[in-house]
């Protein structure tokens, strides 16, 4: 069977350095960082006070306050970059086929807001049960992709994909494998979260994985540094177009790129932390060159996990070194976590997004917040510290880990016709 070839041909962002896509490069070139206090909520009490929340959205502008009401903030993130991406795309979708067309998104954890909300209200009352109608429907995890295809009347394949922060690749993973064998011709995918509530941070918290640098939010975020003490929590999401090739050409579609391959794999080891050896990273990224039919010598660019935590950075730069040998000193390798956080879910949607703007535009995000070396990190890396680096970009890759140890890898390549 001759797989088609799939191409990105719509691409929205919303994230703590911007509210579309064109605002997030700008700010993922210049090295902003997205951190902030809390507004969501009254932190005073939280060892954690800070996160990436998105800035300045009047979601007014895209959803009537009716039926906003009715969806999760993470839904509503989906709507506004799933909206974006469509637009982006050129789609006339009066003119398409939209049993051709599906939504496939990913969310970590779903409506946590909606939850917390309706529990604590109901706690605080006399036992009786005064639920709101739309509790269930606004929390699960799939309205996203539901009410995404409601929106723009997509009839394929539509359902949420739920692997912890790997969530988003496994939805691009998925929306590749139904395109490239021909059982639709494009597919809104990406993925969102809403995590930054008291039960968000609160269970981050206890586990210990959130940084406590209250006094300096601004460089909280610092992967790879030898002084990083956990990963910032981070909001937003973004979405994507991918569109079978043949479908995009006859139309005459702007092309961003082309996904050439997706690889998975789990490391079998613990359910918050990762192998040490790396040994998940390592077989996900191989599958997926594997999968691509590219060797590790063609890649340019590696758009890493790097989640800032002690224990996460440094199995993953292992298993970097051990898939591509030499190659490894001659790659770019960044975290845009180090400026946007952690999206949990929405985690590799956003860079996914990264590193296709970095094959577009040839500069490499840089990994902001750098101060001191990690002696357990090789220096002959080129991990891109703290300013962007001008590079051509032919080949980019993207790592997406999470807990359950679930891995996974997107491979991307300029589109050259």
């Amino acid at each position: 069977m001759i797989l088609k070839r799939v191409v990105v041909t719509g691409m929205g962002a919303l994230t703590p350095i911007g509210n579309t896509l064109s605002e997030y490069k700008e700010g993922l070139f210049n090295g902003v960082s997205g951190a902030g206090p809390i507004t969501r909520f009254d932190a005073t009490k939280f060892k954690t006070r800070f996160a990436c929340e998105v800035k300045g959205l009047d979601m007014a502008q895209f959803i009537p306050r009716q039926e906003a009401r009715k969806m999760d903030l993470f839904t509503q993130f989906a709507v506004v970059v799933g909206d974006e991406a469509v637009k982006d795309s050129g789609l006339d979708l009066e003119k398409e086929n939209l049993d051709r067309a599906g939504v496939i998104w990913g969310s970590g954890i779903g409506g946590l807001k909606t939850f917390e909300e309706e529990v604590l209200s109901f706690g605080k009352g006399d036992g009786t049960p005064r639920f709101n109608p739309f509790f269930i429907p606004k929390m699960i995890a799939d309205s996203a992709s539901g009410i995404l295809s409601m929106r723009h009347g997509f009839r394929g394949p539509t359902y949420v994909t739920v692997s912890a922060c790997a969530s988003s690749n496994n939805a691009i993973i998925d929306a590749f494998n139904y395109i490239r064998l021909g059982k639709i011709d494009f597919c809104l995918t990406g993925g969102s979260e809403a995590a930054v509530t008291q039960a968000g941070v609160g269970g981050f918290n206890s586990l210990k994985a959130l940084s406590e640098r209250n006094d300096d939010y601004l460089t909280a975020s610092r992967p790879y540094d030898q002084d990083r003490d956990g990963f910032v929590l981070g909001e937003g999401g973004a979405g994507l177009i991918l569109e079978d090739y043949d479908h995009a050409i006859a139309r005459g579609a702007k092309i961003y790129a082309e996904l050439i391959g997706g690889g998975m794999s789990s490391d079998a080891y613990h359910i918050t932390a990762p192998h040490p050896d790396g040994i998940g990273a390592y077989l996900c990224m191989k599958n997926a060159l594997e999968d691509a039919g590219i060797n590790p010598e063609d890649v340019d660019y590696v758009n890493t996990h790097g989640t800032s935590t002690p224990i996460g950075d440094p199995q993953e730069i292992k298993a970097i070194e051990r898939l591509f040998g030499e190659h490894a000193y001659k790659l770019n390798i960044s975290s845009t976590k180090s400026m946007i956080g952690h999206l949990l879910g929405g985690a590799g949607a956003v860079e996914a997004v990264a590193s296709i703007l970095a094959i577009q535009h040839g500069i490499i995000p840089p990994t902001i917040n750098h101060f001191t070396d990690d002696p357990e990190i090789n220096p002959r890396l080129n991990l891109t510290f703290n300013k962007a680096q001008e590079r051509e970009v032919k080949i980019a890759l993207s790592n997406t880990f999470g807990f359950g140890g679930h891995n996974t890898c997107v491979i991307f390549r300029k589109f050259e016709g």
